[in-house]
């Protein structure tokens, strides 16, 4: 196994468990302890784990939101296969909202040239990737900038999006559970995800499976307020079954 298999090996049991702890990983993977030390320092530098005595635990669990850039460079391939199952999603022509969020801004990357759209978003990066598209027409929320998710919030743009209708809004979130909906580090990012939702036909939850079954400060929606979740194959077995008794259905990419 590649050091990045197994450094991605070992963030995935991390989010599963809660921590790991350098002795089991050395056991699990037949390594010496000093290879596991090592793979824990990448992870902890690369934003997704804190290093404390003896193992390791997920920022998530830690209250830390990852800035975009690091939360873009992992779970790639789930993310990209999401985001193509997403375009199914999207109406002939009419409006949709993209949140902020690393697997929305794959979609962004990926909406046909073939289709009139009106775009509404609250994400900076989204926004200049569609700024060169004829076909799109670009509404940007205003608000105070979020540098960590460079998304906007606060009175700006709650305004906007509550004088606003969109057919589908494609919605991001950093952690759902059945127990406590869907939940964000950030009370002012709720806000504005809360809105989001109540001003769409339809609300599609892009979500990798490190997300489901952790939870964070802020909730923003039940997951019965949800149409559908598109997810990937990691995730734990039942775990769709529970989310789709909850209300939405549940596609699994």
């Amino acid at each position: 196994m590649y050091a990045e298999e197994r450094q991605q090996a070992i963030l995935e049991r991390a989010r599963r468990d809660g921590r790991v702890d350098v002795t089991g990983l050395a056991a699990e993977f037949d390594v010496t302890y000093e290879t596991i030390r090592r793979d824990l320092t990448a992870l902890e530098r690369h934003g997704v784990l804190r290093r404390v005595h003896g193992g390791a635990i997920p920022v998530e669990r830690l209250g830390f939101e990852p800035a975009l850039n690091v939360r873009d460079s992992v779970m790639t391939q789930e993310k990209e296969r999401i985001a193509k199952a997403a375009i199914e999603e999207l109406p002939e022509e009419g409006a949709i909202l993209l949140d902020a969020g690393s697997t929305i801004g794959r979609l962004a990357e990926q909406l046909p040239a073939d289709r009139e759209l009106t775009v509404v978003t609250n994400s900076l990066s989204i926004a200049l990737t569609l700024t060169t598209r004829t076909n799109i027409n670009l509404m940007f929320l205003g608000g105070r900038l979020r540098t960590r998710t460079q998304a906007t919030v606060d009175a700006w743009a709650l305004r906007s999006l509550a004088e606003s209708f969109v057919d589908v809004a494609f919605m991001a979130t950093n952690g759902i559970s059945v127990e406590r909906g869907l939940t964000t580090p950030d009370p002012a990012e709720a806000e504005v995800k809360r809105s989001m939702i109540a001003s769409a036909r339809r609300a599609v939850l892009l979500a990798d499976h490190t997300k489901v079954g952790n939870d964070h400060f802020a909730r923003f929606a039940s997951v019965e307020d949800l149409d559908l979740v598109i997810t990937d194959q990691g995730l734990a077995g039942g775990l769709a079954d529970e989310l789709e008794a909850a209300g939405p259905s549940v596609r699994v990419v």
